[in-house]
């Protein structure tokens, strides 16, 4: 399995799909608790026109927590020294929740590194509910540990559409993610989204197309504070109907087709 090492010797899982010179590179970000893994509905399509590059953030998935305190600016220098490493000098950036977070400052801060910016599940400011959403995670992983934050996140993470479809297997998707995660990384990393500042902070200097997906049956996310995201990244926001927070998994035909518009010919005229 590849995986780079950082200059504080913090092993960093990634994997790659056809990166070479003749094609052109989107990077796929995760969400806190997502893996590599959650990417792979959306591989078979992208793979046809991009080298893909997706890779466990710091404190995710097959990644070290490292030893050095988990901030934006680490996750940022992360993602600068890996690209490097696997000599990919210019990419498209595609973030769910989470990875948008890390992509934002990403691309304001190494803007010839960034062609195209799609942001799912971002709002410019972290509201109380969505505070108040994230401490409850980390009280219920100290408290009581993985597989009971797992089942907690359930019904904000996921759309009710989403979860009454898939009720037959919502306990292997409480299995995959205590399969996937370390408590202890979990806990740090969640600590530190907590004093992450608002995404709207991170705007400044951003001068790639940018698009921004949010869902409408969304509760962590305000849809004017998507919209006020959207505005400031001059970016044109679609929200998706019936959809929940974890956009990619619950839409992702829709995903594909939208963010292959927008990476492609620039369109964005698919609707939800």
């Amino acid at each position: 399995m590849p995986y780079f090492t950082t200059k504080d010797a913090c092993k960093i899982f990634y994997t790659t799909y056809g990166v070479e010179a003749s094609k052109p590179v989107a990077i796929f970000l995760n969400g806190t608790t997502q893996t590599t893994l959650s990417w792979g509905g959306l591989v078979p399509a992208f793979s046809k026109r991009f080298g893909l590059l997706c890779y466990d953030a710091r404190a995710q998935g097959q990644s070290d927590l490292g030893n050095m305190p988990i901030s934006l600016k680490l996750h940022v220098s992360d993602l600068k020294d890996l690209l490097g490493h696997v000599a990919v000098d210019k990419a498209h950036l595609v973030g769910i929740s989470h990875g948008s977070w890390v992509a934002l400052p990403f691309a304001a801060e190494f803007p010839e590194m960034v062609d195209h910016l799609v942001l799912c599940s971002l709002s410019a400011i972290t509201n109380d509910r969505a505070r108040a959403i994230v401490r409850s995670w980390l009280e219920i992983l100290r408290l009581s540990g993985l597989e009971a934050m797992a089942w907690a996140a359930l019904p904000t993470v996921f759309g009710n559409s989403f979860l009454n479809q898939h009720q037959k297997i919502l306990d292997k998707i409480v299995d995959a993610v205590v399969l996937r995660n370390s408590r202890r990384s979990l806990i740090a990393q969640l600590e530190a989204v907590l004093r992450y500042p608002p995404p709207g902070n991170l705007t400044k200097n951003l001068i790639q197309p940018a698009l921004v997906i949010s869902g409408a049956d969304d509760p962590i996310i305000d849809p004017s504070d998507v919209r006020r995201l959207a505005d400031l990244c001059n970016a044109r926001h679609v929200e998706l109907a019936g959809i929940g927070h974890s956009i990619p998994a619950e839409a992702p035909r829709l995903v594909e087709k939208l963010v292959l518009d927008f990476l492609i010919e620039g369109r964005t005229e698919a609707k939800g």
